[in-house]
């Protein structure tokens, strides 16, 4: 835990810096190199051996990216977040039968490549239209991170102190339900304190309240997916690059579900 929260305050302050003071371009770079690590790492989990195919897999990710940059990305990026929305209303079939697409076949592994795409690619996306959204942009970029952190948080201490009933143990034993509702309280609760920096008035808080509450849900869904993908490689994290965090993306997996979510939800709020 010491060492879990020394790497916290290291990273933390460096993040909210580069959100929102970096260029909405130079922030997209940043943000593609994450998403590619956690890819990376995803190969990984799910058994492709091969460092030329995990090369070709992250390169035909970083073809999409340009793709959508060099064909004025503005106008594609919200096709791109709808599908990734989409994809994770319907992941929740997935995590109703956990052992799906087990083992290394071909075909198993194929079907986690897409998963793993439409999940990266289309939260870069969201990050990008957030952040370029005019002078409020970063502020509302910065949100999207520190709601889902803090409910990270808040679940983590939730389900400590009061944690009795599991939320999902063939997939994630550790996860309570106690943890699930501190931890949506807490990403509440830190999107209301935000309001007035996000020039809010009264009126729009109850919408606001309704979009935290969402994706906080919606990161629940991204951290239980990645957790299978984990419990199938009988591995605890997916990787050691960050001390006492584990992987990249063991770190993005929550954010890969909200962004996309927060998105499509924001402007379905009006906010």
């Amino acid at each position: 835990m010491r060492q879990r929260i020394l790497t916290a305050l290291l990273l933390l302050p460096a993040a909210i810096a580069c959100v929102l003071w970096l260029p909405t371009p130079w922030m997209g770079g940043l943000g593609s190199v994450v998403m590619l690590l956690g890819l990376w790492e995803l190969t990984r989990l799910i058994g492709l051996q091969s460092r030329a195919a995990r090369l070709a897999y992250l390169a035909a990710n970083i073809a999409v990216m340009c793709w959508l940059v060099w064909s004025a990305w503005l106008g594609l990026a919200l096709p791109v977040v709808v599908v990734g929305s989409v994809f994770w209303v319907l992941v929740p079939l997935w995590l109703a039968y956990p052992g799906a697409f087990a083992g290394h076949s071909r075909q198993s592994v194929a079907i986690k490549l897409l998963a793993g795409s439409l999940a990266a690619i289309p939260a870069w996306s969201a990050l990008l239209l957030l952040h370029g959204d005019g002078a409020l942009g970063p502020r509302w970029a910065l949100l999207a991170l520190v709601a889902v952190w803090a409910a990270d948080s808040f679940a983590y201490f939730a389900g400590s102190r009061w944690g009795r009933r599991k939320l999902a143990p063939q997939i994630s034993p550790g996860k309570t339900w106690a943890g699930l509702w501190g931890g949506l309280a807490g990403c509440v609760l830190i999107s209301l304190a935000a309001a007035p920096a996000l020039a809010l008035g009264w009126l729009q808080i109850p919408a606001l309240a309704l979009l935290a509450l969402v994706t906080g849900v919606f990161s629940v869904f991204g951290d239980l997916f990645e957790s299978v993908f984990k419990r199938q490689a009988g591995s605890k994290d997916s990787g050691a690059l960050i001390p006492g965090h584990g992987g990249v993306l063991d770190r993005i997996d929550s954010l890969l579900a909200a962004l996309p979510i927060f998105v499509v939800f924001k402007l379905l709020l009006g906010l």
